[in-house]
Parts: C-alpha cells; structure tokens; sequence
C-alpha cells in the first residue's frame, strides 16, 4: 500500500530540507513549497518541488488541486529573534497572517492533518528547568509570540473542523544528516554551533562569548541541542501518530541535557583542531542562563528516541558538512 503524500512548506530551508530527506526515506511522496526568500533549492534533496508562498491563496490552490496531500508540515516562519524585535509586523504577517491563510486553503481544500514546527522560545523566561510542555508560556520576543499566538489559534481551529495537529517545539536544532546531502546555510547566521565551525573554517576570526557570569558552573549559558535529524524522526512519529487517527499533541524535542557555551568551544576545538580564538563580552538582553528540556511525553507516548544524544557527535556532523560548504574536502 502507497504512503500518502506530504507537502512540506519551507522544505528549502535548514530542518525542512532534512525533513524532505527522511520523509522520502519513508516512502512518501514529498511536494515542497518554497518562496527561497530564505531557503535554498538546491538543498532540496527530492520530491516536487514548487516555487511559492503560503500566503497566496491562489499558490495553495493550485497546489492543492495538483497534489493529493494528506498532510502539511510547516517549517516556513521566520525566526530570528533579534530581527523578530526590529521587524515585528515582517514576523507576525509571515510567521501569523500567512499560517491563517495555509489553514483556510487547508479546510477547504478538505486537508486534515498538521504538524507545526514550533519553539521554545513560547515559554519565555523559565521558571523551573527542565521544562516541561505544561510550563507557562510567555515569550520575551516577537517571534516566541507569533509561534504560541498560532499554537492557540490551531487549538481554536481543531475544536471548529477537527483539524488534527502536532506541535513541536524545539529546544536548540544542530547537526547534518549524515549522508551530507543538506546541512545548515543560515544568512546571517545566529547559532553557536555554526558560528563556532566557521571559525574553524577560517570564515571568521573568532567567537563571542556573550557573559560569563551566569549562575552555571563555567559562567556561560546551558543549552539543550538536539540533532536535526532526530528532529526530523519526531515529525515522522508525530504523523503517524495523526495519520493513524491519534489526537492533538505537544511536545518538547530536546536531550535534556545542558551544555554550556563554553563546553560547545572547547568540544568543537577538540574535534577540528582549531584553537577557535574566544573573546568574552557582556550578556545579550533576554539570554536565560539555562535552558533544557524535558522530551519525557514524546518518549513514553511515541517511543522517540535520539540516536544523538551526546554534543560531540553531533558537532561532528556539523563539522563535516561546514567543510563542505567551505570547499575543504
């Protein structure tokens, strides 16, 4: 028996490009829809790709009519925080006006399933670590707020059509598919990981260390990094969990494990070595000292589980496709 087909929205970006990879892994027919105002085709790794915005009722409409799509994956917002505080009307048009335009065609076009790629920054500064999906939500940024202001409105819309969904927030995504077909190409690039290699890569001359006198045993920030890849297994859960008939989730995708700032520089020095010059100054507003998850529920209910659990190997999937794309292998 055929699997159904799968249109991923934002598939030419960082996890949705990985998201095509293992999807078309699994036997489904991937449609991607892009507008590459972010994204990259030719990271695309398969499926049909279709060049387009979700919010264009009539690219939705046509894509629609030409796919039988059972399901959408949307991996199309904008998030980055420090633009999200500049530029909040860009990520509430793109991130909220256009979602509401996706589950409208969505309703009419009698499309039923829906998995959100959301984050943890809905949750704000932490009140107890790890978090758990029952902590209180209550962003600091634009884009936190345009991520839970769309959990909300999924809840409303489920209870009016019965639209089923899973939301899923993620703690900090790292790493490459193995394979090094996609990997991570951020312009401007804001994640630590990356940011670090590049470093390594001679692309930059060193890393900032932003605080050192955190409340954490190094003085720098703990962060919760999870492979892209493991990423990516979790959505597949989460829709076969939904395409089987199964109700509303949320769930946090971490390893629940903190690694500092400076754990992260020295590990990636380790790995490629490169000495990756650091220079400590002063905390960035709004940087919580720690943030980890707790993935219990997704564990126990869908039986996920990492295959990266620890920060070194995934570095080192990093590490390899940051060669790539820097031209040394």
């Amino acid at each position: 028996m055929s699997k159904p087909a799968i249109l991923v929205i934002g598939g030419a970006g960082y996890i949705g490009s990985h998201m095509v990879l293992d999807l078309l892994r699994a036997g489904h027919p991937v449609v991607v829809l892009d507008n590459l105002s972010r994204g990259h085709r030719e990271l695309v790794p398969g499926g049909e790709f279709v060049t387009g915005d979700m919010g264009n009722p009539k690219d939705l409409r046509k894509l629609f009519a030409n796919h039988p799509v059972k399901a959408v994956m949307h991996f199309a917002a904008h998030s980055l925080v420090g633009e999200s505080v500049e530029q909040p009307l860009v990520y509430y048009r793109n991130n909220v006006a256009n979602t509401i335009t996706l589950l409208d065609e969505m309703a009419t076009a009698g499309i039923r399933h829906f998995i959100f790629s959301s984050t943890a920054a809905v949750y704000g500064e932490p009140v107890k670590t790890p978090i758990t999906e029952d902590h209180p939500c209550a962003p600091t940024n634009p884009y936190g707020a345009t991520k839970l202001a769309v959990e909300r409105m999924l809840a409303d819309v489920s209870a009016a059509n019965g639209m089923t969904w899973s939301i899923l927030r993620y703690f900090n995504a790292a790493g490459a598919d193995k394979s090094g077909k996609v990997g991570e190409r951020h312009q401007p690039e804001t994640h630590l990981i990356p940011l670090v290699l590049q470093v390594a890569t001679g692309e930059r001359e060193s890393i900032r260390i932003f605080g050192d006198d955190y409340p954490t045993p190094d003085g720098t920030c703990l962060r919760d990094y999870v492979h892209v890849s493991d990423l990516t297994r979790a959505h597949l859960l989460a829709l076969e969990h939904l395409l089987a008939g199964g109700a509303n989730t949320t769930y946090n995708l971490g390893n629940s494990t903190g690694y500092s700032v400076k754990q992260i520089i020295e590990t990636a020095r380790e790995i490629t070595g490169h000495a990756i010059p650091a220079q400590t100054e002063a905390r960035r507003a709004g940087d919580p000292a720690v943030l980890i998850a707790d993935s219990n529920s997704i564990r126990q209910e869908l039986g996920w589980q990492p295959a990266y659990e620890d920060v070194g190997e995934i570095i080192r999937t990093a590490w390899a496709w940051h060669r790539k794309e820097a031209g040394l292998t």
